[in-house]
């Protein structure tokens, strides 16, 4: 099994991508070993020293490490678990229709539906897919008042240009095709 590895923008953050299925249509970001009991992956890989976050999304899984651990010493660990994983045939992801929450703790007034399904859709086709090539995620988690709440996810959680990216790409490009929207904030959880 062959597994390709990519940089991104968190030097912290490394993408792997396994040339199959991850997580198909949805995604879960796991931020400790607690968190794991329904991905074995995920709890696999937290097994290892220096894992500090592991995010798995269609085709490809992001793991975070800690500041205490080179790349050269865990890569080659991440590597051997996830072709273990594949090869064992077992679920990434235990009861996998429970994949991803995007919509889930979302904070709307019925009355601001319609901005909201315009904000969804500018998201889903021009901001996560370029997120996503960066090994992470967006989510939406709330509208209110002008202000749109967005989580962060797997390498954009914690990298340090994703406040340029919230501030300077994702607020200016809503502001522009949806005038209701006056500012974006990055919320946890």
């Amino acid at each position: 099994m062959f597994i390709e590895t990519e940089d991104t923008p968190n030097p912290a953050t490394l993408k792997f991508l396994p040339g199959r299925d991850v997580v198909p249509g949805g995604t879960a970001d796991f931020t400790s070993v607690e968190s794991t009991a329904r991905s074995p992956l995920a709890a696999a890989l937290f097994a290892q020293d220096g894992v500090a976050r592991v995010f798995l999304a269609g085709d490809f899984i992001a793991v975070t490490k800690s500041d205490d651990v080179a790349w050269s010493t865990l890569k080659p660990l991440v590597l051997s678990v996830i072709v273990d994983q594949f090869v064992s045939g077992r679920p990434v992801l235990e009861g996998q229709g429970d994949a991803g929450d995007e919509h889930g703790h979302e904070d709307i007034l019925p009355a601001d539906q319609e901005i909201v399904d315009q904000i969804k859709e500018l998201l889903d086709t021009r901001v996560r897919p370029a997120v996503a090539s960066d090994g992470g995620d967006i989510v939406f988690r709330g509208y209110r008042d002008g202000v749109v709440r967005l989580h962060m996810q797997g390498a954009c959680a914690g990298c340090p240009s994703s406040r340029a990216t919230l501030k300077h790409g994702v607020e200016n490009m809503l502001r522009h095709y949806v005038p209701e929207v006056q500012s974006v904030e990055q919320v946890e959880g």
